[in-house]
Order: C-alpha cells, then structure tokens, then sequence
C-alpha cells in the first residue's frame, strides 16, 4: 500500500490533524481520543451530529451530500484546499466512505495521508459474498450461505427455515429499510422478501443465509490494528447485547474478553488481503458445533471503538501515529470492561427484562462493569446533551 505522506513531521511544521467524517457517536470517539493529545481535528457531516457540540472539535463543517462517492470525495477536497488540511488524516466511520476513499485513493492522498487501503484491499470487506468466499478458501468457517441470482433460483435451495435474508453491501438496503437483515419463516415468505432485498440492492447481491442459535451473546469481535502481516494491536470483545436481539445491528453493551482464538482467525483473514489499518472482524459461536462462524469484516472504525481506549488500546491514536511516522508499540486490551449506549441499550434491556429474556442479576452486574459509555462523558457534557435532544431526529432517521 503506498501513501504520499510517509515521513514524519518535520520539527516547527504546521500541527498536522485529522478529518473525520462522520459526526455521530463514532465520530465523537475519535475526536476524542486524538484531541485530548493536542491534535487538532474537523469533523465533516450532512446531518445533525453530535460531535460538533464537542469541546475537543476544532472544526465542523456541514456539507450537502456525503453518499455518493464523487460528491464525497469533491466535498472533502474542496475543504481541504479552503482550509489549507494537506497531509491530515482522513477517518471514515462509514461503509460506504470506505469504499469512495478507496476508489478515488489517488487523488485524495494528494491531500491527505490515507489509511483506507485500495479497492483491491477493501472489495473483501466491501461485499459479503466476496468476504464468504475468501473466508472458506482460506479455512475459516461460515454460516452456510447462498447467493442466488433472482428470485426463480430459490425453488432449487435446499433449505432450513427459517433463513436469513441479507444484501451482500448493506448501504443502500440499510438506508431504505433500517434494518441488517430480514427473517423468512417460510419458502413464500423468502420469495417476498427477496425479491424486496433485490429493489433495495441496486444491482448487488441479496445472500440467503443460515441463521445460527442464539442472540447477541454469543457474538465475538476482533478489534485489529494491523500492518505489514502482522498484529499490532488487539482487543477481543463480546456482544452481550444489541438491538435488534436477532439480527443486531448495532451493540448496545460489549465487555471485552481476551480470546487468541478469535484473533488468529481475524489476523489470518487480514494477512490474505494484505490489509493495513483498523478494522473489526465479527464472528458468532455456534452453539451446535462450537465453532465460530466469519459474519462481518468492517474496513474502518467500529461503534464501540472507544472501549479499547478504556481497555489500553487507543486505535484512532494508534492509528494517527503510525500515519505520522511516530513509532507504535504492539499492545493488547485488557479484559473485563464495559462499554454500553445508554440510549439504546436501556429500553432493550427493559424489554428484555419483562419477557424474561434478560435476568436482572446479569444486567445489575453489567452495569459495574461499564467503562465507557458511548456518548457520555463528564469533561465534555454537551454532546450527551445534543442527542438527547436529537432523539426524535434520530429514531426516525437512523431508528437510533
């Protein structure tokens, strides 16, 4: 992977910084995590976030559109030449900026120093269907998955209901619908609901997967900062919670774990692709084999990236480092902590409580373990504030 920007910063240059583009509670971390260094970051948006109302925020801009990729990249361009950014680092904390930074590689990095790898890199992550594939060509197990090419393909799968039915690249499928995946309960069922997934696909695959037992406790992440074929940081982690319980599609409490297993499975899929930066492998334990089951491979920061700063491995830091040319020492989290999203944790939870899906000894103990919430933080109160009031904005938005 080649950068324009490999040589530390020279002594009485100009503070480099970083620009982040994403304002929600990911962004929010990051920001965090590097201004309370001194570095100096710009947090980029096209909606309300909350990272703006942030004292750490050096500078917010809000822009029209950020999900195309030409409009994205010509946004962030034209603010880099206005503010005079060149050689900061640029954060995604979305799918879909993943994938422009890394098509239009080239010409961001005559601005800024990019740790989102090329196309050839990020295409693995970008599509299920291509992370399935390679995942079972190099040995690692998957839920058993079908990728078929219209709805008339379904009469000749051998199925187990009920299945799972999921886009292989979940942007515009989540956009429209709020949701990771759906649950057909029956062979009429799939046929609907395919055949809705493939309206909302724009020409991607739709997957029929598997659905393995069990909610989001038996869910385990790989928290990687790699580079060069090699672990350079590492925090495992388990999803006790997450909203929805089926198909989460965000953690709502994760506690971090030390899990070596985990992390090779994780290290070894990385090394395949010869990927460089941070990223989050998924992975659920099937409880009818043991075995842990590839699920999701996030090229960019993850929702509960900040724990790791609890846990002793600050990745955004980590990762700004080694763009700058400072040394970064390997490091492992240690295990434990809790990171919970108040706002969408405690009304799951309370649900879960009523229909006794939860036990109130667990939830009382998780609560003693919380680290770090997602939003919330003593020394800079406002943004807790902000999406307090967003609420509404945010449900109907974002379904939170």
């Amino acid at each position: 992977m080649t950068n324009s920007f490999v040589n530390p910063i020279p002594p009485g240059a100009p503070r480099v910084g970083a620009l982040i583009v994403g304002g929600d509670f990911h962004g929010l971390a990051i920001v965090r995590s590097l201004a309370r260094r001194g570095i100096p970051v710009c947090v980029v948006d096209n909606e309300h976030s909350i990272a703006r109302f942030s004292r750490y925020t050096t500078h917010y801009v809000k822009v029209a559109g950020l999900r195309g990729e030409q409009e994205t990249v010509d946004s962030l361009l034209a603010i880099a030449k206005r503010m005079n950014l060149r050689g900061w680092v640029l954060y995604a904390t979305r799918d879909e900026h993943v994938a422009a930074f890394s098509r239009h590689r080239a010409a961001l990095a005559e601005w800024f120093r990019m740790p989102t790898p090329d196309w050839e890199v990020v295409k693995w992550a970008w599509n299920k269907w291509n992370t399935y594939q390679l995942a079972e060509k190099i040995g690692l197990c998957i839920p058993k998955t079908y990728c078929p090419r219209g709805v008339e393909k379904l009469e000749n799968l051998d199925l187990q209901f009920p299945v799972g039915v999921k886009p292989a690249v979940k942007e515009d499928f989540f956009y429209a619908t709020k949701a990771k995946a759906w649950r057909a309960n029956s062979r009429e069922e799939l046929k609907s609901l395919f055949a809705r997934a493939l309206e909302h696909s724009r020409g991607n695959e739709v997957l029929i997967q598997e659905i393995i037992p069990g909610d989001g406790h038996h869910q385990y992440s790989s928290c990687l900062f790699f580079k060069d074929g090699r672990v350079l940081a590492s925090m495992e982690a388990r999803r006790w919670r997450q909203h929805p319980p089926e198909f989460g599609r965000a953690a709502t409490y994760v506690e971090s774990i030390d899990h070596p297993e985990v992390r090779e499975m994780s290290a070894r899929f990385l090394k395949e692709i010869n990927y460089y930066g941070l990223a989050e492998i998924e992975f659920k334990q099937d409880p009818r084999d043991g075995k842990f089951k590839l699920l999701d491979v996030n090229a960019r920061t993850w929702g509960f990236h900040a724990l790791g700063q609890a846990a002793g491995v600050d990745f955004p830091y980590l990762l700004f480092a080694d763009q700058v040319g400072e040394p970064v020492q390997e490091c492992h989290g240690n295990a434990g902590l809790g990171w919970i999203r108040m706002i969408t944790d405690f009304p799951y939870s309370l649900l879960g409580l009523m229909n006794r899906q939860l036990r109130w000894q667990a939830y009382v103990q998780s609560l003693r373990n919380v680290a770090i919430e997602s939003v919330y933080s003593r020394g800079d109160i406002k943004p807790s504030i902000a999406e307090f009031a967003m609420l509404p904005y945010l449900i109907i938005r974002k379904g939170v």
